[in-house]
């Protein structure tokens, strides 16, 4: 179980500690140059369920299992086309599973706030097929060989194949905006589309930059991973027509869950087994990708450890064992834990979020989510 407490504080006047010092964006929609710093302090981490049993997605999945089946016959549907490789390729990456996550966001907090409704379906089935067309778009630019622990569909199909198709689901997303017919609903997801895409430029900026900061870096996982979690939790709220403040904290949720599984996922690809990950264990390294961990064995090693970093992310000279080499920096320095740290404490600001909704079975579930995307990396 995870509580924490946390003040807010002027931008400029944080208090300077080792824990707490975390840019926090405010919700998407409203001035993105507003931002304010938060202290948070992770009160207890209790790694273990009162239960004994290990968190899952099963409490979300049941949930939202009758409405997740019918998003998975639309997903279905709107993937036909008069081109049959767009139907094959998408079905591809969409048949390899997943955790359907970010669509199960949409569905449990439009349970959360009560919505009767079909809207919720329509929308979880976008933000699906935003997700979706990301990972082909990423596949290509990573040049990345397996995807959901199946070839990758550029390895398959070529990457001009996996651009146009990833066009094309994004295309079709915003037919779904639009059919919703709601401009709010419209700039939520249009907006985090655009973050989305900007967070993989800022990505590209950081690639072998070994002086890349936290802060810059966290920039990048808000924009490209979490800005789709807080759009797909948010619009449970908008669709049930909730008050502003329950939408806000499900925006919260979102994007605190959202960094926490990027975090763990950065973690995860220098301690991994390659099975259970889904894809090629050390691709960050190979690409000279500059996550978490990096930055804390950067900032934290001798100037000898330097040369090591430079040659392998800046130039990326690697050989044999150099993989091998930069966990062992990691783990010496207490990289890797401290990253999954990280991700405690945004779970934590996820978990207080959720603390103006009512008790109950949906609440539960999206709780054990964020336990289930923290304590993965065990």
């Amino acid at each position: 179980m995870l509580t924490s407490s946390f003040i807010a504080f002027p931008r400029g006047h944080l208090p300077l500690t080792r824990i707490g010092q975390q840019l926090c964006s405010v919700p998407l929609g409203t001035e993105t140059s507003k931002r304010v710093w938060r202290l948070a302090i992770v009160v207890s981490l209790d790694k273990s369920r009162k239960d004994g049993a290990k968190p899952s997605l099963d409490a979300i999945e049941n949930i939202v299992s009758e409405d997740l089946g019918r998003v998975n016959r639309l997903i279905v549907e709107k993937m036909e086309s008069r081109a049959p490789l767009i139907p094959q390729l998408a079905g591809h990456i969409v048949a390899a599973g997943g955790k359907r996550i970010r669509p199960m966001l949409t569905l449990a907090a439009a349970n959360l706030c009560n919505y009767q409704g079909e809207r919720h379906i329509t929308l979880a089935t976008c933000v699906e097929f935003i997700h979706t067309a990301t990972l082909l778009h990423d596949d290509v630019v990573d040049e990345s060989m397996l995807r959901r622990g199946r070839e990758s569909a550029n390895a398959l199909w070529g990457n001009e194949a996996s651009v146009l198709v990833g066009d094309f689901l994004f295309s079709r997303a915003f037919q779904l905006m639009v059919s919703d017919g709601s401009i709010t609903v419209l700039k939520i997801l249009s907006d985090a589309s655009a973050v989305i895409a900007e967070g993989e430029v800022l990505q590209l900026l950081t690639t072998n930059d070994t002086e890349t900061s936290e802060e810059a870096y966290l920039e990048v996982i808000r924009s490209k991973t979490a800005a789709l979690f807080a759009a797909a939790a948010r619009i449970g709220a908008i669709v049930a027509e909730r008050p502003g403040a329950e939408a806000e904290a499900l925006e919260s949720y979102g994007m605190n869950l959202g960094i926490a599984f990027q975090l763990v996922d950065d973690a995860l690809d220098y301690s991994a087994d390659q099975a259970a990950l889904g894809k090629t264990v050390g691709d960050d390294f190979r690409e000279g990708k500059i996550s978490l961990p990096v930055v804390l064995a950067w900032r934290r090693g001798d100037n000898q450890e330097r040369v090591f970093w430079r040659r392998t992310l800046e130039n990326l000279e690697q050989k044999e064992g150099d993989l091998e080499q930069a966990i062992s920096l990691m783990e010496k320095h207490g990289a890797l834990g401290d990253t999954i740290e990280r991700a405690r404490h945004y779970g934590a600001i996820a978990r207080d979020a959720l603390g103006i909704f009512q008790d109950g079975d949906a609440k539960s579930a999206m709780i054990e989510a964020i336990d289930f995307s923290i304590e993965r990396a065990f």
